[in-house]
């Protein structure tokens, strides 16, 4: 019999040294044969299911307190070297299974947890013969069940059957450990390298299978003697009753004591149940007696509390009635001067104070039901009305009189040789006085605030209205600017020059003037009345300052409500505040429309600076307070955008009249003149009115451009003539302007379109005025191409080679004198000189172009024809 893979120590030592690097050591190797194909099933070997020659392995490795064991596989290399080809931890193997399509039964598969789902079937080990079978299953099952601690479920293999292997085929050793002989059938493994031995159990011990002997002996001679074996264990259990019934007998006189004592217990317990009871009751009436006491007491606690609360919050109420001297006398009488104003505040914040308190939820609602407390109320309410009518009479006088007394004197205003700049700091100084006195009135008689703003608005209207009119009026008057006229495009030409002379930036500088002294005035006493009148709006937009000195809105009284940088929005605040507004300014914008007015008459093209600088107040008014302000910029922007368009409608009728002119020869007027016009007002575009003027253009060009269709079409002899020469002059003199202004290069590249296309028509009109036959004759040729071979077209009928020779003869006889005819033709008809050096190449070029393609086409069909070639034409040309 062959050597057993277990006792092989070269093998051991070849696949200790192949997992040396792994510090695990080597228990048990076996050669085996892997496949994955099955035993009895014919068909043809595949590669996968041929045999391969491995060794399996068995490695533990110490890890602290524990033992690690490991399933190897190795496999030959190709220089017959082992070297690991994978490796199972046996803490995972879960099944052992013995291949039954094997007859020798040496085949099996190890089932392991981590590969359970895996597609591919686990492989088939077989072993040389059964002993290593048992041999190597017998290892991993004794070390599963020492060091793992359970065992792999065993399919097709008797557990017994290899019990009883193991116990024939393990030499028995006895072992002594400690002076003591422990006797048993070990299983001995030696290692050739240090000689130890390896003890493994046996599935059932010595021990376990005598007491298993023993307990099937005793079993069987219970079977065979059944019906003795039950009258003994019959005659025992009466034994044992007769023996309790016996005992029992004996221990009456014991029972009858205890039943004795319990009966004495049962009566001290139900005596001490009824004294138990009336102590219950009685400590339950002195419970109860005790709580009537204590609520006796909470009670009047409470209520000797309750009334010294009581004395407290009436002292405290009595004492709201009453009214302080040092402010009765405020409250009643009728000083409201500069002087006494603080005072007046003061009594005025007291009476406020005194109202508030006196109205829920500041006073309890038990006391705001009293009697006197009403009769309070009612006193309060009507001294606060008293004051509040006596306040608001005052300040309408007193309103009144402040704007009396700046109209009565002259030098407020502007005067003959003297512009004067508005100046209220004074008028605002005055009622700065009164403004804490406001906002205490808001608060005491709303109605009353109404109508007191309104007689503000009144008084500083008549004001507003002098001082624009006045000072509209002196600007007018001192500004002198020459008159501009107002046609631009007719007239000479001569006079072209004088128009772009004419200096009228006094104008705009005027209405800039008017913007610059006006709006920050008119915007500051906006936001002056809102805020002097307690509107609760925002009365700031940005930080920017209007330059009109100190900020006129700090009245110094912000802190009444600790609000200072709280912008409310009120949308019903602001539409009153709207409505006062243009009860204060409403007839300003008058005088500002007569300044717009006064400067188009002068000087229409300013209009467009006017726009620009219109704009740029525009675009910096943006508090809620400015709302009117907006809306005059509004007003003036729209009023100076009709101005120029009746201008510019104006310039598109005097285009039209250019129509109903005698026959027009060479440029017309109005495109030297529109040069002038669009230099001009690109000098005086500022701001974004870029679009204003940009519309500008495009109405007068495309009026222009209509225009000119229209005379050049009144002469069809001479239109093309009449097109070229004008979109030329366009072209020349907005030049530099189409570099810059997108617009006007838009209108630029049009008529640049529009000028080689004129060109192209008169150059070929006269080209076949002179050599019509000739390139007819090519014409007919060209389209023949089309249905004939070239070698075809000679037959037919006009284009014969004599019909060519005719041809020829009669276009090219005289070829220098036609060319110098052309010459003489289109040099005649032109009024422009610079134009007809241009003009005379692109002539001679296209004439050579056609005769080029004439001289191809007589090349291909007709070859043997001689006719001028194309560098004898272009000698006549030079």
């Amino acid at each position: 019999m062959a050597k057993c893979s277990a006792d092989d120590q070269e093998l051991r030592r070849a696949c200790q040294l192949a997992i040396e690097a792994t510090k695990q050591k080597v228990v048990m190797s076996m050669r085996v044969a892997k496949s994955h194909g099955s035993w009895g099933k014919p068909g043809k070997i595949g590669r996968g299911q041929m045999a391969k020659p491995r060794v399996l392995a068995i490695s533990t490795k110490q890890k602290g307190q524990r033992t690690k064991a490991f399933l190897r596989v190795l496999k030959y290399s190709s220089g017959g070297v082992l070297e690991s080809a994978n490796v199972y931890k046996l803490k995972h193997l879960s099944k052992v299974e013995l291949v039954t399509n094997d007859p020798s039964g040496c085949t099996f598969t190890l089932g392991f947890d981590k590969i359970r789902n895996a597609t591919v079937a686990p492989p088939q080990w077989t072993m040389r013969n059964v002993d290593d079978r048992n041999r190597f299953l017998l290892c991993i099952l004794n070390i599963c069940k020492d060091i793992l601690g359970h065992l792999p479920k065993v399919v097709g293999i008797d557990v017994v059957e290899m019990a009883l292997w193991a116990k024939e085929n393990t030499p028995v050793i006895n072992k002594q450990q400690g002076g003591k002989v422990q006797d048993g059938p070990m299983m001995v493994v030696e290692e050739e390298a240090d000689m130890t031995v390896t003890v493994e159990r046996e599935l059932v011990s010595q021990a376990e299978e005598e007491d298993m002997e023993a307990l099937l002996g005793t079993y069987v001679m219970g079977i065979g003697e059944a019906e003795a074996f039950s009258e003994r264990l019959k005659r025992e259990l009466q034994a044992l009753e007769a023996a309790n019934v016996h005992t029992l007998l004996e221990n009456e006189p014991l029972v009858n004591q205890v039943l004795q004592g319990l009966e004495s217990a049962s009566n001290c317990v139900e005596d001490m149940d009824e004294w138990l009871a009336i102590f219950n009751v009685k400590l339950r009436h002195m419970r109860e007696d005790i709580e009537s006491i204590e609520a006796r007491n909470n009670k009047l606690e409470m209520q000797s509390v309750n009334n010294r609360k009581l004395i407290e919050d009436l002292d405290r109420l009595v004492e709201k009635f009453c009214i302080p001297a040092e402010h009765a006398s405020y409250l009643t009488g009728d000083s409201f001067d500069e002087a006494c104003m603080h005072r007046n505040v003061e009594a005025c914040e007291w009476l406020t104070g005194a109202i508030v308190r006196l109205d829920s939820p500041n006073l309890d609602s038990t006391y705001s039901n009293m009697r006197a407390v009403k009769e309070k109320r009612a006193e309060l309410r009507i001294l606060k009305m008293n004051f509040a009518r006596r306040a608001t009479d005052f300040l309408n006088q007193y309103f009144s009189s402040l704007v009396d007394f700046m109209m009565n004197d002259k030098n407020y205003f502007s005067q003959r040789g003297q512009l004067k700049r508005p100046d209220h700091s004074d008028l605002r100084y005055k009622c700065r006085t009164y403004a804490r006195l406001l906002q205490h009135l808001k608060v005491l008689d709303k109605t009353g605030l109404g109508s007191l703003r309104k007689a503000y608005c009144a008084s500083l209207n008549l004001l507003l209205r002098r001082e624009t009119r006045e000072f509209s009026n002196e600007l007018r008057t001192s500004t002198k600017a020459p008159k501009a006229p107002t046609a631009w495009l007719e007239g000479s030409a001569a006079s072209t020059q004088s128009l772009t002379s004419v200096d009228t930036s006094a104008v705009s500088e005027a209405y800039s003037k008017m913007l610059t002294v006006f709006v920050p005035l008119l915007v500051d006493e906006s936001s002056f009345f809102a805020h002097f009148m307690c509107f609760e709006v925002s009365t700031h937009a940005n930080s920017n300052k209007t330059g009109y000195g100190d900020d006129d809105d700090d009245l110094g009284i912000m802190d009444f409500d600790d609000n200072k940088n709280k912008a409310v929005k009120n949308p019903a605040e602001l539409e009153e505040l709207n409505e006062s507004l243009r009860d204060l300014l409403d007839g300003v914008q008058e005088d500002f429309h007569a300044v717009v007015d006064w400067a188009h008459k002068i000087d229409p093209l300013r209009c467009i600076s006017m726009h620009g600088v219109t704009e740029r107040y525009i675009s910096g008014q943006k508090s809620d307070t400015a709302g009117f302000v907006r809306i005059l910029l509004d007003d003036l922007e729209s009023k100076i955008s009709v101005l120029f368009s009746r201008f510019v409608d104006e310039a598109c009728h005097q285009i039209e009249r250019n129509e109903r002119n005698v026959r027009q020869v060479g440029v017309l007027l109005y495109i030297p003149r529109f040069a002038a016009l669009a230099t001009r007002m690109e000098q005086y575009i500022q701001g974004q009115s870029r679009d204003l003027v940009d519309q500008a253009y495009t109405k007068l060009v495309t009026m222009m451009f209509v225009s000119l269709e229209k005379i050049a079409q009144a002469d069809p002899k001479y239109e093309d003539i009449m097109l070229l020469e004008n979109y030329a002059a366009f072209q020349n003199s907005l030049y530099d302007l189409a570099n810059v202004v997108s617009t006007l290069a838009k209108f630029y590249h049009q008529a640049s379109e529009a000028y080689e296309q004129a060109c192209t028509r008169h150059i070929s009109m006269i080209i076949y005025y002179h050599f019509e036959r000739l390139f007819e004759f090519a014409r007919r040729i060209e389209e023949s191409m089309y249905n004939l071979t070239p070698e075809e077209i000679p037959f037919q009928i006009g284009l014969s080679k004599a019909d060519l020779r005719k041809v020829v003869k009669s276009s090219l006889s005289g070829v220098d004198k036609s060319i110098a005819a052309m010459y003489k033709r289109l040099q005649k008809n032109l009024t422009s000189e610079e134009l007809f050096p241009s003009l005379w190449d692109k002539l001679k070029k296209d004439f050579l172009d056609k005769y080029d393609s004439f001289y191809q086409l007589v090349a291909k069909v007709y070859p043997s024809e001689n006719i001028p070639s194309v560098s004898e034409i272009e000698h006549f040309c030079k």
